[in-house]
């Protein structure tokens, strides 16, 4: 019988991510919110090196709100996948935004985002259902609503997040389908990993250091490597802290690990990462759970932070330019002055 997933975030990420779950027979239910219109009428058009080109696909079901299985008497979904970004310093959280959709006891939740502690507010909200970590690693973009790029192949690593109310015997076998269901199409890898911490620790190292730093200087991940001084004066001081605190957390990463993340997008693709891509288009950044959380761990451990610090404190003030231009935040008005 087929899987029903709901999945929440259907912009590149997230519609590579429908398109693999209804390759292997998963009905899928795409909430949208920007793009709706679009993919609604006409479907994706998606370009991808794992798919190839598609035209006015559309998934099974799509909408424009999160669904409330009990007041509709539908079926229950039996998972939730979450490809949004995460921005947990700007309300609703993810919890308040899922919670119609979740059947308590049945429903696996996904959660293919970024950073640390991201299962902590999921756990305390739905603590009867098995949350699941997927750490994505992909090359794609959104560059026009519904259109597609995919241009680095799509990887999914997938583990269970301990829960103290469910054995890890279920929160593992749970997992597990999901690997099934992703992978069952043949278009992408997806795998099992039991070691959900360092998975998350070692993806950090790009994420936490890369990712903010090409969005506060505006370049992109070729341009950072050409930059004079860059990369030996923030990148990989960055990146030794972070495999310094994972470390610390009981999470050892490779001596190697910064030199393969900085090397990981060949340089001439001239790749922007998600957060100079959300800088660009005036969006928020996902800065509290991949920079605020390990730097805050590692602090606790004892490690020197201080590159992390000045990133983390950085992308909190263009966080603060991103609420005062969406009206979040409020500024005493300009006052006259004589001279």
């Amino acid at each position: 019988m087929a899987k029903n997933v709901l999945l929440v975030g259907g912009g590149a990420v997230g519609a590579i991510a429908a398109l693999n779950l209804e390759a292997g027979g998963s009905k899928v239910t795409v909430v949208l919110r920007s793009n709706f219109n679009v993919v609604s009428t006409e479907g994706y058009t998606i370009e991808s090196c794992d798919h190839g080109s598609i035209k006015n696909w559309r998934p099974h079901s799509v909408l424009n709100q999160i669904p409330d299985v009990k007041e509709q008497a539908s079926p229950p979904f039996d998972y939730i996948v979450c490809t949004t970004k995460n921005v947990a310093d700007v309300p609703p959280s993810l919890a308040e935004l899922i919670g119609p959709a979740v059947t308590p006891g049945h429903t696996a939740i996904v959660l293919v985002q970024n950073g640390l502690n991201i299962e902590k507010p999921l756990i305390a909200a739905f603590p009867d259902n098995v949350i699941i970590s997927g750490v994505s690693l992909i090359g794609a973009n959104e560059p026009f609503p519904g259109t597609i790029h995919q241009d680095f192949p799509d990887t999914l690593y997938i583990g269970a997040f301990p829960n103290l109310k469910i054995s890890p015997q279920q929160t593992e076998m749970v997992a597990k389908d999901f690997v099934d269901l992703y992978a069952r199409g043949g278009k992408t890898k997806c795998e099992y990993s039991s070691d959900v911490g360092w998975t998350r620790w070692r993806k950090l190292v790009y994420n936490a250091c890369l990712n903010p730093i090409c969005a506060i200087t505006g370049l992109d991940t070729g341009r950072i490597r050409l930059a004079d001084g860059a990369v030996e004066g923030l990148v990989r001081p960055a990146m030794e802290e972070i495999r310094a605190a994972a470390a610390a957390s009981g999470h050892v990463l490779p001596e190697d690990v910064a030199h393969n993340m900085i090397e990981m997008d060949p340089l001439n693709m001239y790749l922007p990462p998600s957060m100079l891509s959300d800088v660009r288009k005036g969006n928020f950044i996902e800065y509290e759970n991949i920079l605020g959380e390990p730097l805050r761990e590692g602090k606790a451990l004892g490690v020197p932070m201080p590159t992390v610090q000045v990133l983390y404190h950085l992308c909190r003030a263009i966080q603060w330019r991103n609420k005062e231009a969406k009206g979040l935040v409020e500024i005493p008005p300009k006052g006259n002055f004589v001279g």
